[in-house]
């Protein structure tokens, strides 16, 4: 009787040892993805103060705030949202299952690596308390060393710790994919989630430390006497530019590859088509993490640079759209005369990203030619360009990734008429945001201001509208997968007849991941059957 007793007893593992104190990769991803998602609300809100200021010229708000809200809204959406959610959660969960290996090199490690960002995240929420940074997410120099209170110096700590587990986070990913796949995967069958993850943590790992050194610098200037960036005292305002591009380009890059790999998974599958030109998507990823450390300087054009100074970071910024043009055209390759399912997932990959990061794209083009940019830069045409790279690019591509593996993550299926619903918020919502952005910025529109010229007010407000639609989006679409999570319809292992290795173990996986180590003998993108087709035409949900 003690045997039977004894052994759901020790099944039984409380929220600590179950959650706090797990190493698993899965679950470590799941409270990446979480907290992320809570700070992706955060951030929303702050955009939502940003916009209902703007509705009418002089400003709702104090300009204070206004300058407190613009600058924890993008501090929080890129270091506490995009590249932890990317990174940690969907690489975290994702990698050793399509390596096919049982967990992380350092699972340890891997779990620092959470608590850090944690850690920064509550950082970022104390300075809501104490005096909210109001710099801007740049924090350029001189007005950064001379603002008082402790916002500035709250934003640097919390930059800190966020950047100590990006490199925590980079070595571990590294270490795993190169040391950890499966018998048989060789770099050449990798799945290109796994490629876009290798990438980025090679630029997490040489990227970071020039932003380390960039904030300590800063800190050093505002508290211990150094003169770093005091012209007056010798020292240069443009170093600090300099360190911080270094790594805030590759930055981009670090919040739009994994974007790439989740795209290069899902296309395929609902095109029941193998990737076109695997080789060329797989390189160009590596094109692209190598020629982003070039490119730093297309920020400081107007910074005082001497314009032969500019010109070669003009023609690399040029160079790096041509991977990313050899990208698109594959995605769309993938999808032309495919047997093409338009699920949600779908949706946000083929329409919501790659229709909005096309724009995206083209403008990057047209602020990074000299003579363009001296007249667009600072004003909301660059505004509307990272906005189209990042919300129309990354997020959109967050929500396919969210909508393509939630089945796996939790055993379980999403209302697809909300799923639709959310899509179509977000799809809409961005145009009429952003969109807007590119004509105030050629009617030359300053950003960051707290008041602007009664001219300039309709289009204001139709961003302002656009802006509420994303945040209706934005509920539908956490409504739905919060609460199917525990109500929706049970699905099987491989509801989308994917081919990659996480869909051939249950749903969710076993804390093991595979009972036997799986052998590669071919990479994942091979042809579909006409038995394949057909079951995946029964299986659509």
């Amino acid at each position: 009787m003690a045997a039977v007793l004894e052994a759901p007893y020790a099944e039984r593992r409380s929220f600590v040892r179950e959650w706090v104190l797990t190493v698993d990769h899965k679950k470590i991803g799941i409270m990446y993805g979480v907290t992320a998602l809570f700070f992706f609300l955060l951030g929303g809100l702050f955009a939502l103060l940003v916009r209902t200021d703007l509705l009418v010229p002089a400003g709702v708000f104090p300009a204070q705030d206004y300058n407190e809200f613009f600058t924890m809204h993008a501090t929080v959406m890129i270091f506490a949202v995009i590249i932890p959610l990317l990174t940690g959660g969907f690489g975290n969960y994702l990698v050793p299952l399509q390596i096919g290996a049982r967990d992380m090199a350092f699972p340890r490690m891997n779990a620092l690596s959470y608590w850090l960002y944690l850690a920064s995240g509550i950082v970022f929420l104390l300075s809501m308390v104490s005096g909210m940074p109001d710099a801007g997410w740049t924090s350029y120099p001189p007005y950064s060393v001379t603002s008082t209170g402790p916002g500035i110096d709250l934003w640097i700590t919390g930059l800190h710790i966020a950047g100590l587990s990006s490199i925590l986070g980079a070595i571990n990913f590294i270490v795993t994919i190169q040391r950890m796949r499966a018998p048989g995967m060789t770099l050449n069958r990798m799945p290109l989630f796994v490629w876009s993850m290798l990438v980025t943590a090679y630029m997490q790992l040489f990227g970071t430390p020039a932003l380390a050194g960039a904030i300590t610098t800063l800190l050093a200037d505002r508290h211990f006497g150094t003169v770093f960036f005091n012209s007056a005292a010798g020292g240069d305002p443009m170093l600090y530019q300099h360190l911080f591009w270094f790594y805030s380009h590759p930055a981009v890059y670090i919040m739009i590859v994994p974007a790439f790999g989740i795209i290069s998974e899902v296309l395929p599958v609902f095109s029941r088509k193998p990737i076109f030109g695997y080789h060329a998507i797989a390189y160009s990823s590596v094109a692209i993490g190598f020629l982003g450390f070039f490119v730093w300087a297309h920020h400081m054009f107007v910074a005082g640079m001497q314009m032969s100074e500019g010109i070669p970071f003009m023609i690399s910024s040029m160079i790096i759209a041509v991977p990313t043009s050899v990208k698109i055209f594959n995605w769309l390759a993938t999808m032309w005369r495919g047997a093409v399912e338009y699920t949600v997932p779908m949706m946000f990959a083929s329409l919501g990203f790659i229709g909005s990061f096309i724009i995206g794209g083209f403008s990057g083009v047209i602020v990074a030619a000299v003579p363009l940019d001296m007249q667009l830069h600072d004003t909301y045409f660059v505004v509307a360009h990272i906005h189209y790279v990042l919300f129309g690019g990354s997020v959109m591509t967050i929500m396919a990734g969210l909508h393509f593996w939630y089945p796996k993550v939790t055993g379980r299926m999403y209302s697809k008429k909300l799923g639709y619903l959310g899509f179509w918020l977000y799809f809409i919502g961005t145009q009429v945001t952003f969109f807007p952005m590119h004509l105030l910025g050629l009617a030359g529109m300053p950003r960051r201001i707290a008041s602007y010229d009664p001219a300039f007010q309709f289009w204001n407000d139709v961003c302002t509208v656009g802006a509420y639609i994303l945040g209706l989006g934005t509920l539908v679409i956490i409504y739905n997968l919060l609460y199917h999570a525990k109500r929706g319809p049970k699905v099987g292992p491989n509801p989308w007849v994917a081919r990659t290795l996480e869909w051939q173990t249950s749903s969710p996986p076993p804390e093991h991941n595979f009972d036997e180590i799986p052998v590669v003998t071919a990479n994942p993108y091979q042809p579909y059957t006409a038995e394949e087709l057909a079951q995946a035409a029964q299986s659509a949900p």
